[in-house]
């Protein structure tokens, strides 16, 4: 079979590269060894946000009464709960089979490798060998939980993102090691329908790549709703002979034994690049991540590389961005480059969590004089309505021309609205201009314009 472009893997950068490439006029084909839509709508994005969904709505009807509702009983069903989420997964990864069949996509199953000659080996489930041509193939083989030495996963006990989401009991307690997204999402969502759960963070602050008032606001939160958080502190080793784990962990005042069910190693993730032909084909490789330049090419013709694969953050959007440039620059276009200083990043945990651009460390440090606004949510009406007062939006301005150089939230639902800061940001929007902007009233994302009102010294509402 020859093609125009085969891409191997079919998460958020492969689909949405195979479907560009499609209605640019390519004949495509996807090889995939497992279920479509990779990680993110199997394992990752999408079924995690409907656990997260199940455990928001728990905590809605444990405190109904704060909005003069009576609720008797309530019970967090752990099983129904893991098997909505799958149900939402198997939905969603039955859309892209659909879109692939739509765009007229060849889709192939089994385990794919680049051989010397540029041809793609196909080995499927049954040991069957299948040759393909093409002339482009772009790789986009993703990444898995990242194994610590010390912290050895085994499935059960000791777990990973993808047992969290499918355990077959709900844990009394749990240790989760690293707060990254992963971390303080997991947490969230066993805190609130009945685990004790404890994070250990190696580094000082919780979320540790947001700007440090956030990270501060989330460990306050967090307490708050009952969750213990250790900074600074990292697990030595698990004794997994008793019944219950002990968790040994080195902390600023000494080592500390944590007894619970389950530990669940949330310390980022590792790229699937193993035994996919990149040592034969001779493709360059630094710290686990395939070299390429601003169109995804690798430094072998042909070849290209988008997603967790490749330098840059390990999001399924920005995946997306990538296949959609590497495959109109193939097709002959003329796309422009990703801008990853204006990348948003969120997480979903409760209070929720939204970034783009310059922590306000960041700013200083790369020299700028900055304008700093912050507008509590307990200072808006939309949210103090809602009953979700906790959290704030943060901007950062450069003081000489306006620039908008970040933008920073934690609170309700503001994964919504971190897309105006990101869009302002790509049109090079200034601070005044976003104060001129007239926001509905009352909503959450009044709190930008406030934000940046009290920036510039213009705040009516503070």
């Amino acid at each position: 079979m020859n093609y125009d472009l085969i891409v191997i893997g079919t998460g958020p950068g492969g689909y949405v590269a195979a479907i560009r490439a499609s209605q640019l006029g390519l004949k495509v084909a996807v090889v995939e060894r497992e279920e479509l839509g990779g990680i993110c709508l199997n394992w990752g994005c999408i079924p995690t946000k409907a656990l997260l969904k199940s455990a928001n709505v728990f905590e809605y009807l444990k405190h109904a009464s704060d909005y003069g509702i009576k609720v008797e009983g309530a019970d967090a069903d752990f099983d129904a709960m893991v098997k909505r989420s799958r149900g939402v997964a198997d939905g969603m990864s039955k859309g892209i089979q659909f879109l692939l069949k739509k765009n007229k996509i060849d889709t192939i199953f089994g385990n794919a490798k680049v051989t010397k000659d540029k041809k793609v080996e196909v080995k499927d489930k049954d040991g069957k060998v299948s040759h393909y041509t093409a002339k482009s193939i772009i790789l986009a083989t993703g990444s898995r939980s990242r194994e610590l030495p010390n912290l050895k996963q085994d499935g059960k006990r000791i777990i990973g993102y993808r047992e969290a989401m499918t355990l077959a009991t709900q844990p009394k307690s749990m240790v989760v090691v690293g707060s990254g997204a992963i971390g303080v999402e997991f947490a969230y969502f066993y805190n609130t329908i009945g685990t004790k759960v404890t994070i250990v963070e190696f580094l000082p602050n919780v979320v540790p790549v947001e700007d440090e008032e956030v990270s501060k606001q989330l460990e306050r939160s967090f307490k708050k709703a009952g969750i213990d958080v250790m900074t600074n502190s990292s697990v030595e080793s698990v004794d997994t002979s008793g019944a219950l784990l002990k968790v040994k962990v080195k902390t600023p005042k000494g080592e500390q034994i944590l007894e619970c069910d389950t530990v669940l190693s949330a310390a980022g993730v590792v790229t699937n690049i193993e035994n996919i032909g990149l040592e034969e084909l001779g493709v360059k490789v630094d710290k686990g991540r395939i070299l390429v330049n601003e169109w995804y090419q690798t430094n072998v013709a042909g070849i290209y590389a988008i997603g967790d694969i490749v330098p840059g953050p390990a999001l399924a959007h920005v995946a997306s961005a990538e296949g959609i440039i590497c495959v109109e620059k193939i097709a002959g276009h003329h796309p422009e480059p990703l801008n990853y200083g204006n990348i948003p990043g969120c997480t979903y945990s409760n209070p929720e969590i939204a970034s783009v651009g310059m922590t306000e460390k960041a700013a200083r440090e790369a020299g700028y004089e900055i304008k700093v606004g912050k507008f509590p949510f307990s200072a808006s009406g939309k949210a103090s309505a809602a009953g979700a007062k906790d959290g704030f939006v943060k901007v950062i301005f450069d003081a000489k021309y306006g620039e908008w150089l970040g933008c920073h939230m934690i609170g309700a639902n503001v994964t919504e609205m971190i897309a105006e800061a990101v869009v302002a940001r790509k049109l090079e929007t200034t601070g005044h201009e976003i104060i001129k902007s007239v926001h509905p009233h009352p909503t959450m994302s009044e709190a930008v314009m406030e934000a940046t009102a009290m920036a510039y010294g213009e705040v009516i509402h503070l």
